[in-house]
């Protein structure tokens, strides 16, 4: 069975691609098809727009993170099960982990899959210049398929029609639609220039409304066509990540999942389900405590500072969670979960709110990201998702700054910088903290190791 692809690039960041993407996806749900959504790059954020959209779980695609092979399997296992798959890419199309290798950018991943490309256009300050830009977009790498471009913030209808002329006569690439300048259009920004989806009222109104723009200025028709003309993907020798059948339920895993903890890759709690976790989504915002058959806990990243006083009011969850580490209970807290865990954080304002204490020190929030990119890591001991001396790729994306670990310290960044990073603690070692973001699918070993620890109530 071929699956029915496109890849929506854009020329650079800003341009539209979420906005247009999150509309395209409505369109065609609109229609009566199953839309299975991807984003490339590590991004937590506009997977939750794009999830809105379709009414099912964004899914990541890292070509940087996760192996050709990895990337591959995991888009067959998701995308096979739709009418199609709609991948909206990073940054702009070849842009990848530097200037001149194209590792973990959008173009990588459409040659990968073997989809056509839409390349999304802001055309506001230019006419026939805006040929050159495509023809450029559409030369610089031939075994990338540019199939279409659709153009962004037109200002009349004269403007269209030079814009479009100029693409389709002198770089050869059909429009494929036109959206005007639109101040509602543009998605609204809250904390760090972020809105969490977890508020879904204003968002699902909002999309509603790109819905009905992207319908009357795009040809939706003429886009399902081209995804319909996808190559087959390339051959898969069977499942790597996966095991060849579910495994038995080996530990019951709590997922901190509220308005504060909602950065998870979908992939992550696949492959923990897979190896053998029943996961039961939990709050530490709204719950008195944890479930009573916990074997372990997983908290991920999200905006813990924005819900400070809360978290640090909810005294009964911080209680159970204490405790369930002091019985050697594996606890997983990934960056905001790692916030958390903290003895507590230091808001933009200066204000103290006391956290669960299970890590030293005090989470800071600083007035510049703190760290944000790819990154290579090494174990610097055994704990409950690796062996030490594994080599991880990560990525890191935070604003608040602990003090710096010693010799508890999880992992020793190898790049881009050498320093530090994370705790493993606990009666068990069976605590780990980290601001280092994983998808567990870059390793076969980490999901099937926390599982094990969890079901053996101890590092492994």
């Amino acid at each position: 069975m071929n699956i029915s692809r496109l890849v929506i690039g854009g020329t650079s960041s800003g341009v539209g691609k979420t906005t247009i993407t999150a509309g395209l996806i409505a369109a065609l749900r609109k229609r009566g098809l199953q839309v299975q959504p991807f984003k490339c790059g590590p991004d937590y954020i506009d997977p939750g727009y794009l999830s809105l959209a379709a009414g099912l779980p964004c899914r990541n695609l890292d070509s940087w993170m996760l192996s050709q092979e990895s990337l591959i399997e995991l888009f067959d296992r998701a995308a096979r099960k739709v009418d199609v798959a709609v991948v909206e890419g990073v940054m702009g199309l070849y842009d990848g982990r530097n200037g001149l290798e194209g590792a973990g950018s959008t173009a990588e991943i459409a040659r990968c899959l073997r989809a056509p490309v839409i390349l999304i256009m802001d055309v506001a300050k230019m006419a026939g210049s805006a040929a050159a830009v495509a023809l450029g977009y559409r030369q610089l790498d031939p075994e990338v398929n540019l199939a279409g471009v659709i153009l962004n913030n037109v200002g009349s209808p004269r403007h269209r029609q030079w814009v479009t002329e100029a693409i389709e006569k002198r770089a050869g690439v059909p429009v494929l639609g036109a959206l005007p300048k639109n101040a509602d259009l543009r998605l609204p920004e809250r904390h760090l220039g972020l809105i969490p989806t977890a508020e879904g009222g204003e968002l699902s109104e909002y999309i509603e409304m790109v819905r009905e723009q992207v319908e009357s200025m795009v040809d939706v028709s003429a886009i399902m066509r081209l995804a319909n003309t996808a190559e087959p993907l390339p051959q898969m020798t069977g499942s790597k990540l996966f095991p060849q059948k579910k495994e038995p339920v080996r530990a019951n895993i709590a997922v901190a999942q509220d308005e504060a903890f909602c950065f998870y890759y979908q992939d992550n709690l696949d492959l923990l389900a897979a190896w053998g976790a029943a996961l039961t989504f939990i709050s530490p915002l709204k719950d008195s405590g944890l479930p009573a058959d916990i074997q372990g806990v997983y908290i991920g990243g999200g905006f813990p500072e924005m819900y400070a006083g809360r978290l640090s009011a909810n005294a009964k969850f911080k209680g159970a969670l204490k405790e369930a580490a002091g019985a050697g209970i594996p606890i997983y807290a990934e960056c905001g979960g790692l916030m958390y865990i903290s003895e507590g954080i230091i808001d933009f304002e200066g204000n103290k709110h006391v956290m669960a204490g299970l890590v030293p020190g005090w989470a800071e929030m600083q007035k510049k990201r703190a760290r944000m990119g790819y990154t290579v890591a090494e174990a610097l001991q055994d704990n409950i998702l690796t062996r030490r001396g594994e080599s991880l790729r990560g990525h890191l994306f935070h604003w608040s700054k602990l003090p710096a670990p010693t010799r508890e310290a999880a992992y020793r960044i190898l790049e881009p910088q050498e320093q530090l990073e994370g705790f493993v603690l606990g009666p068990k070692s069976n605590i780990l903290g980290s601001y280092l973001h994983l998808h567990f699918g870059s390793k076969i070993s980490l999901a099937k190791r926390f599982v094990e620890s969890c079901a053996h109530g101890k590092q492994i």
